[in-house]
């Protein structure tokens, strides 16, 4: 289902118990709201409960600050924390890229024709190649070089850029650079990454090369919250297509492009309509 543009969404967690369900949706229909859509997951292992509501108003002159103040006196008996997203929200995001340009065009493409909510406040390179895929678009493009004497520099320099810039959301398109331990954490839960994901996993140069070599089946992507475990975070998305004996690599890596574009803006667009819960090193994705 897709969001029409007069929702809210009212995004929750707390500690599994009776009447989370009911707290919820009581107080949506006690404020006239109409809910056009509604998930919930309990999850019985780690005893925590998630729910996420869109919904409509019903009465002239809704006010987000006197819904969640009546509703936090609510969600306090249940511990639960809350998040309210009005309608329209554009969401301030910094993109990080290296010199492969498919998942920034891609991005750009959806940023520009809409279909994802983005404020892209800047681009941010180790390499100059795309400063003219930024420059069409009217964004600011940071070419920051960097070398291993450089790299807390360079990082401190993209860390003003984020904070600079107001930005919520940071994706790394492609960033062929390992963030610090540091630098994961000050992004945690904010910073989403894109790479390959093949089965058998290959690691090193040319992972596709090596893949034709075993004649891999699969080929797919993988889009998750950075951590500090290189390519191990909460994963938000993956997609996989199939492949055959008739897919040379430089077919392989075609595909594999192609997945990670839309893997990537699927992520994206989960992440936006807080549709990804993180919770002990997981997600809940309530995906569309």
């Amino acid at each position: 289902m897709s969001r029409t543009a007069d929702t809210w969404i009212l995004a929750a967690q707390c500690p599994s118990r009776l009447g989370t369900v009911d707290v919820v949706t009581r107080f949506l229909k006690e404020q006239l709201c109409y809910i056009t859509e509604l998930n919930s997951f309990d999850d019985r292992q780690g005893g925590q409960f998630f729910i996420r509501a869109e919904f409509r108003p019903e009465i002239e002159g809704f006010s987000d600050t006197a819904f969640c103040e009546a509703f936090a006196s609510r969600a306090a008996e249940f511990e639960m924390t809350f998040e309210l997203t009005p309608p329209g929200k554009r969401t301030g995001t910094v993109i990080l890229v290296s010199k492969a340009d498919h998942c920034l065009n891609d991005l750009l493409y959806r940023y520009r024709t809409g279909q994802l909510p983005l404020d892209i406040r800047a681009i941010v390179s180790n390499h100059p190649d795309l400063e003219s895929l930024a420059e069409w678009h009217g964004l600011p493009y940071y070419y920051l070089p960097i070398t291993p004497e450089t790299k807390l520099q360079q990082e401190a320099q993209i860390k003003d850029i984020i904070e600079g810039t107001g930005a919520e959301l940071v994706v790394l398109a492609r960033y062929m650079q390992v963030l610090s331990p540091a630098m994961c954490e000050r992004l945690s839960g904010r910073a989403i990454n894109i790479h390959h994901s093949l089965l058998p996993g290959f690691k090193g140069a040319k992972p596709y090369h090596q893949a034709y070599e075993k004649g891999v089946k699969l080929v797919g992507a993988t889009a998750h919250y950075i951590n500090n475990d290189l390519d191990e975070g909460p994963i938000i998305a993956q997609g996989v297509e199939p492949v055959d004996h008739a897919h040379y690599p430089e077919d392989l890596v075609a595909k594999g492009r192609d997945i990670e574009c839309l893997t990537l803006a699927r992520a994206i667009s989960y992440h936006l309509e807080r549709r990804v819960f993180l919770h002990a090193g997981r997600t809940v994705v309530f995906g569309n």
